[in-house]
């Protein structure tokens, strides 16, 4: 077995869509539109063929808090991008177009080096080798 792919509900999702092909090189499918139930989605590939399904619907509660604090449920993505620098080199571009850093990059107790950062809509990204 192997993962499929994962979905997640944004609030805006061509703006969701943008910052992971810009920063992340996702491959965006087609906008899929379903009028009945006011649903639309994007299917994001990454090179790795790993897959993330972006989600919108304007009923879709907010969730509460926000991506610094710990809540049940999901907790980030993480996404290797190949190397220690590559990693810094992320981190700094991110941060640097006014991205939220919550940590790193450091190397963690478990001998992952990640950085880790909040997506436009607060979802935890773990930038790691």
């Amino acid at each position: 077995m192997q993962l499929e792919h994962i979905a997640i509900w944004v609030d805006d999702i061509e703006r969701m869509r943008s910052f992971y092909e810009v920063y992340f090189d996702a491959m965006a499918g087609p906008r899929y539109m379903n009028t009945e139930k006011a649903f639309t989605s994007h299917f994001l590939t990454f090179d790795s063929g790993t897959r993330l399904e972006i989600m919108h619907r304007p009923k879709v509660a907010a969730r509460s808090g926000n991506g610094t604090g710990e809540r049940l449920g999901y907790a980030h993505l993480a996404i290797s991008v190949g190397s220690e620098a590559a990693v810094d080199a992320m981190i700094e571009c991110l941060k640097a177009d006014g991205y939220e850093v919550l940590d790193g990059p450091r190397r963690t107790g478990d001998g992952y080096y990640e950085g880790v950062v909040l997506d436009p809509e607060d979802n935890r990204i773990e930038i790691t080798v």
